[in-house]
């Protein structure tokens, strides 16, 4: 059923001052700006249900505008080049804008979801998976559940630089990779950050997602690249960069369901490859009826092969979050420094004698830009 027209608006209005209030000067003005206005807060009807998330109208925006770059919208957009910050001509120019492409405003709506396919998380994620292969002493599979365009599964081809609050810069990953990642790093009192390694040895990679993209397929690009906030050109270059690289190492990427599918997708990783799962926001994205089913297959899975799951979940405005999901199933002694973190948190989960025991590594801005480690180890 679509979502009600008061609903959106109340999404749109805490999207501009919560989500993009300090990330999107761009985004939080035109949200802001949509809450007002029925018309072009009801485009956003268009989806059903949860579907109906305020970046999903931004983001087919974004993509019509991609589509008419000579458009004087353009020149607010800095993916595309435009310089101007918003100002009272702005917000005119987009309701106008999308009211005379309201039916392929609809359908991009009703039809597409916004994608999250943030290469530099996987510098919060490269620890913890590190962590993991180096106590497998050998080549791993990697298995990322949620995938999207499975750019991530190709972490171990990037670089990375942390830098330390005080000015010390640790690298990882190989020196001459064609994607390069930067992230500020915290270490918290007592806590001890992992040396990395140069080369992580990966042996195989499988994506598993309901809906997997083709980032060869250049329709299917432009719209990841429509859902990055176009004032923020910089996710926009590495994304097509990471795109581009990808095409050297090919992951596998299968079409099904987080729960049902999962043994099969684990099956195209080789037996003899201690298996690797790693997910981003998961939980959080799974009916909560569903989130143990998830926990327990993977159960099942490590019953029968080395496992280890590193997870990346967030927290929310309810009890109900993924971070208090994942918090809950497997990591209850961590829930106090979890919370009072009020960032994504990466953790990483041990199968043992059939029950998940999950351990905090760190917390995280979500888009991978800076963490702060807070265990021992990596793991």
């Amino acid at each position: 059923m679509a979502s009600s027209l008061d609903t959106a608006r109340e999404r749109l209005r805490r999207f501009a001052e919560h989500e993009a209030a300090d990330a999107s000067p761009l985004y939080s003005h035109l949200a802001a700006e949509a809450a007002t206005d029925d018309e072009v807060a009801g485009l956003l009807t268009a989806a059903s249900g949860d579907d109906a998330d305020p970046a999903l109208l931004l983001a087919a925006a974004h993509r019509l505008v991609q589509a008419e770059p000579i458009h004087p919208l353009s020149r607010y957009y800095p993916s595309l080049g435009g310089l101007d910050g918003p100002d009272s001509q702005t917000w005119p120019l987009f309701r106008d804008f999308v009211l005379e492409r309201a039916d392929r405003v609809r359908e991009l709506v009703s039809t597409r979801a916004t994608r999250t396919d943030e290469v530099r998380r996987a510098a919060v994620l490269y620890p913890a998976v590190a962590g993991v292969a180096k106590r497998a002493r050998g080549p791993v599979g990697l298995l990322e559940v949620g995938c999207g365009a499975g750019l991530l599964l190709g972490m171990d081809t990037f670089s990375y630089r942390y830098q330390r609050d005080g000015g010390e810069q640790l690298v990882a990953g190989p020196a001459k990779a064609v994607v390069g990642l930067h992230c500020s790093l915290a270490v918290a009192d007592g806590a001890v950050f992992p040396a990395l390694p140069k080369k992580l040895a990966v042996k195989a990679r499988v994506g598993l997602d309901r809906h997997p993209v083709d980032a060869a397929d250049e329709d299917e690009l432009a719209w990841l690249e429509a859902c990055v906030w176009a004032d923020q050109p910089d996710r926009i270059r590495l994304l097509r960069t990471a795109a581009g690289a990808q095409r050297r190492w090919q992951p596998e990427l299968f079409a099904g369901d987080a729960v049902g599918d999962l043994a099969t997708a684990a099956g195209r990783v080789p037996d003899e490859l201690p298996l690797v799962v790693f997910t981003d926001g998961v939980l959080g994205s799974l009916p909560a009826e569903r989130r143990e089913d998830f926990v327990a297959a993977l159960g099942e899975i490590a019953a029968h092969r080395p496992l280890s799951w590193v997870a990346v979940e967030y927290s929310g405005d309810s009890g109900d979050s993924g971070l208090a999901a994942w918090l809950n199933l497997v990591a209850p002694d961590a829930a106090a420094p979890a919370a009072a973190t009020g960032q994504a948190v990466l953790g990483v989960v041990a199968f043992e004698d059939g029950r998940a025991r999950g351990e905090l590594l760190a917390s995280a801005e979500p888009q991978g830009q800076r963490m702060t480690w807070l265990a021992g180890s990596a793991g």
